[in-house]
């Protein structure tokens, strides 16, 4: 009796093997829904925001990594951004975010959307400020590199006057130095952290964005490029509009060539006559960086009666 359930169990057994030798795009099936990484993590909060206000609204609840869309069509799961990546390169997502550091970090091969801007890091390398000769990294000596960026640091060691041994870490990395390792490789977003450990930056490797990418297999689809390409245009007129604001005014006949000349549209401006007078009401989306000089600028060549307020979204 144990025998035949011995062989019973290796039968099942078998068939789980089978099972899971199937690719995970075997796996899923010939769905149409697209399958969309989100990240776990400190980019999460920034990244719902924009998909907010872009209309889609995500639904997070408790310990719940599977998060409902109201975007129809869509599958979402939260990853941390290393996994996004892998995932993406194993074809299991056809869609997700991630940092450029990591993309570059894991040499996947993917198609970059959009760079979203968001959570904006340098991958540097910081060194106590002992270990420098001159500001730099000296030369002709054996560092210890602690890094979770063993690709991207191996890359930049090979052109270093020095000889780089790396060893990884997996988090925390900036306590390393200098009883554990010479220097570290790592992100920063404002150095804070670097400061904070005695470290300051000895070289800049690359600097990263949030960006949105593609598995190469996706766009391939047709029935998954275009929900696709509709996601990123939504997603970058809400960036758009993040960059600019709306400006009214109202201007003289005698001054409006004055007035519009300087006004940095995306195209041209709206113009439109005023009901009984010799002027005209203008409006222009404007860069907001621009905006403090601008309304001097417009109000001294005769601009009044401005107006600013702030687009949702902008499609070209």
């Amino acid at each position: 009796m144990a025998g035949k359930l011995n062989q019973g169990a290796t039968a099942v057994c078998a068939g789980a093997l089978e099972t899971s030798a199937a690719t995970p795009g075997e796996r899923m099936g010939t769905s149409d829904t697209i399958r969309i990484g989100l990240p776990k993590g400190h980019m999460q909060e920034a990244v719902l925001a924009l998909l907010g206000d872009a209309g889609i609204d995500v639904r997070v609840g408790g310990r719940n990594y599977r998060p409902l869309l109201s975007w129809p069509g869509f599958e979402a799961k939260l990853l941390k951004p290393q996994n996004v990546v892998k995932m993406l390169g194993a074809g299991s997502r056809d869609l997700g975010f991630a940092g450029a550091d990591w993309v570059a970090e894991l040499g996947t091969d993917l198609v970059e959307l959009l760079d979203t801007g968001l959570d904006p890091v340098t991958v540097v390398a910081a060194a106590p400020p002992a270990l420098l000769e001159g500001g730099a990294l000296p030369p002709g000596r054996r560092l210890v590199v602690a890094t979770e960026y063993v690709r991207i640091a191996e890359r930049w060691a090979t052109g270093q006057p020095f000889e780089a041994a790396l060893v990884r870490s997996y988090g925390a990395t900036e306590v390393f130095p200098p009883e554990d390792a010479d220097l570290i490789v790592d992100n920063t977003a404002t150095g804070a952290t670097l400061r904070g450990n005695g470290l300051v930056i000895a070289d800049t490797l690359l600097c990263s964005t949030t960006r949105l990418y593609a598995s190469p297999a996706a766009l391939d689809d047709p029935a998954r490029r275009g929900p696709i390409e509709d996601l990123v245009l939504l997603l970058d007129s809400v960036l758009a509009a993040r960059r600019r604001v709306m400006l009214e005014l109202n201007v003289a006949e005698r001054d409006f060539e004055r007035v519009v000349s300087i006004l940095p549209c995306m195209r041209e401006p709206t113009v439109s006559r005023l009901h009984g007078e010799d002027a005209y009401a203008v409006r222009a989306a404007v860069p907001r960086a621009e905006l403090p000089g601008l309304l001097l600028k417009v109000k001294a060549q005769g601009g009044t009666d401005l107006v600013v307020s702030e687009p949702q979204q902008i499609v070209p």
